[in-house]
């Protein structure tokens, strides 16, 4: 690496581009936080060239920076102060940061903890607390509705905090007792209003669904992304042919919110309530499966913060268990650069290393495309490199 003059300049090895990757390296060149240059393939002597990989900043499409992956975190945050908040947010972005994370799409506020901070913080794409049913998943976030009125007013409130995306909780989730994971929570037309509503304002919306019938629900509603997408039934969780084909042919961005630190012992209550949800990590991972194979648009998401198997930073292990599932690594890889990029609405400026980008940079040992593991050995994490003293993670 080499600075003068406010430029900044790389060598490497091998470049991922954010959709492939080219064996010949290259030098990339940035200034102002923004890439100025991307010279594939020329090595001149006078640049120091590191052995690895250089690839755009990932991109994680659903976190929950409001919540500290300790024991019970999401039960926690609805007590935390507004001191707490602050602290567990910055505190959960570096992290990211470390892990080579530089954007980051939070599906889960709390009274505008992380709305508060868009003005400075760049690399957040947010979603404000996410519109639930009276009781219904996460209903301690404070976006409860009912009716189609109540919906618009909603959209039209988080619209107006500046939010990116409006989430919508379109069943059940697993760690709100009392909710179904197998069954719709909105009614059609409500779910409906959410959608023309935030679409007349220029947002999209992604629905969380573990149900088998919140998932056609959200797609008869016209939703752009859906979380999770676990196909959950009263007698279990089965991702069928018609699911697959209706997912690949509205080309809605499907994040399967996967990785888990495998080193983390999962209390029983939380095995229990996975299994009374019909799901389990084979189940998942099959499930995931079948999208892929069927040319779901999949993209990047690890629904971190959630507790100690689901830490901050997990997004490589992430896409490792994408490709255990299947994927190719170029693919998991662009899961995670450019069609993340598209799915956070930030895709004319983070997510592929080109002239005109965000410096947002990630420098790994080894080849990522050939082994998907070599993305935990950082060598270097930059975000708007070239745009100030502490452009480097």
């Amino acid at each position: 690496m080499s600075g003068h003059s406010g430029v900044n300049v790389l060598r490497v090895a091998r470049i991922f581009d954010g959709e492939r990757l080219h064996p010949g390296g290259g030098v990339v060149v940035a200034a102002g936080g923004r890439i100025t240059e991307v010279r594939l393939g020329e090595h001149p002597d006078s640049l120091e060239l590191i052995d690895g990989t250089l690839l755009p900043g990932l991109i994680d499409c659903h976190v929950h920076l409001c919540a500290d992956a300790g024991p019970g975190a999401l039960d926690r945050v609805p007590d935390a102060t507004a001191e707490e908040l602050s602290v567990t947010v910055e505190r959960s972005l570096r992290t990211h940061l470390r892990a080579g994370v530089t954007t980051v799409r939070d599906l889960g506020d709390l009274r505008g903890a992380v709305l508060s901070r868009r003005p400075e913080a760049w690399n957040v794409v947010a979603s404000g607390a996410p519109l639930t049913t009276p009781g219904g998943h996460c209903w301690f976030l404070g976006g409860e509705v009912r009716g189609p009125d109540d919906v618009r007013r909603m959209v039209r409130e988080r619209a107006a905090q500046g939010a990116d995306v409006v989430k919508v909780m379109a069943s059940g989730g697993v760690f709100t007792p009392g909710t179904d994971t197998a069954a719709t929570q909105f009614t059609d037309e409500e779910l409906t209003a959410a959608v023309d509503e935030a679409h007349a304002h220029g947002l999209p919306v992604t629905a969380h669904a573990h149900a088998h019938a919140a998932i056609w629900q959200a797609l008869r509603a016209g939703v752009d992304g859906i979380e999770h997408c676990t196909s959950v039934t009263a007698s279990g969780a089965y991702v069928d042919d018609e699911l697959t084909g209706a997912l690949a042919a509205s080309g809605v961005a499907v994040c399967l919110t996967l990785g888990s630190d495998p080193a983390v012992v999962v209390p029983p209550e939380v095995i229990a309530m996975a299994a009374r949800a019909g799901l389990s990590q084979s189940i998942l991972q099959e499930g995931v499966a079948r999208l892929i194979r069927a040319g779901v648009r999949v993209v990047a998401g690890s629904d971190a913060g959630l507790g100690p198997a689901k830490p901050h930073g997990i997004l490589p292990r992430t896409l490792e268990e994408y490709v255990d599932s299947g994927m190719d690594p170029a693919d998991a890889l662009a899961s995670a650069t450019v069609r993340a990029a598209e799915a956070c609405g930030v895709q004319n400026r983070k997510g592929r290393i080109r002239a005109g980008f965000d410096a947002d940079l990630l420098v790994v040992a080894g080849d990522p495309v050939a082994d998907i593991t070599a993305l935990r050995r950082p060598l270097g994490v930059y975000l708007g490199w070239g745009g100030g003293p502490a452009d480097r993670g």
